[in-house]
């Protein structure tokens, strides 16, 4: 082999290595496996504890948490709304971030009464959203839209259903659910924050 056709070959070598070197070092999600989405969020439509209407359209471009929970509950609803307090706290400056909190019990928990839940615990929020509406459009969400209802409640009439879970829906920018999240256990919590911190600067 010649002496050019070696220099040829180093050249070509040393171009691809540098090549990569800008790929995985100056691009960091080079190396990221995207995962396919979980599910995406159907249109919707609820109201919210000022008694506003509340779409998709209002989480276009946003990154948000969806999770459920009843305003009597005595059990996982109070700790899980402690530590959904954490995670507002780190993102409460962020204008494309949200929290949509859906009541799993809308024939008690009218705007009103949400209303007067996030006064009482602190949760005067612009960009923490509280959610009623039809019982069949709420769980037709937790269930279709963000994947965080009981599988076996399919086999369930509707009007019998009661979603008491303790998943979280993390979305993105355009609407895809990126992960699910447990809310009582504060590493999945801390992967959800990670998560988040990512999608917002995409």
């Amino acid at each position: 082999m010649s002496r050019k056709s070696m220099f040829y070959i180093g050249f070509f070598a040393v171009l691809i290595v540098a090549f990569y070197f800008v790929l995985t070092r100056l691009i960091p999600d080079f190396n990221k496996k995207r995962i396919p989405p979980v599910s995406y969020v159907r249109p919707f439509s609820f109201t919210d504890q000022y008694g506003k209407s509340f779409t998709n359209k209002d989480v276009a471009g946003k990154v948000y948490v969806a999770d459920y929970f009843f305003t009597s509950c005595k059990g996982i609803c109070p700790k899980m709304n402690n530590n959904m307090r954490a995670v507002y706290e780190k993102f409460k400056n962020e204008k494309n971030f949200l929290i949509l909190s859906h009541t799993s019990d809308p024939e008690t928990d009218s705007a009103a009464q949400l209303k007067r839940y996030a006064d009482s615990m602190g949760f005067s929020f612009s960009n923490w959203i509280f959610l009623t509406g039809r019982k069949d459009s709420l769980y037709n969400m937790a269930r279709t839209s963000y994947t965080i209802d009981d599988p076996q409640n399919n086999l369930v009439d509707i009007k019998d259903q009661f979603i008491h879970t303790q998943q979280w829906a993390l979305v993105d920018k355009e609407g895809n659910v990126t992960g699910i999240y447990d809310g009582l256990k504060q590493s999945e919590i801390d992967d959800m924050i990670e998560e988040i911190k990512r999608l917002l600067k995409e």
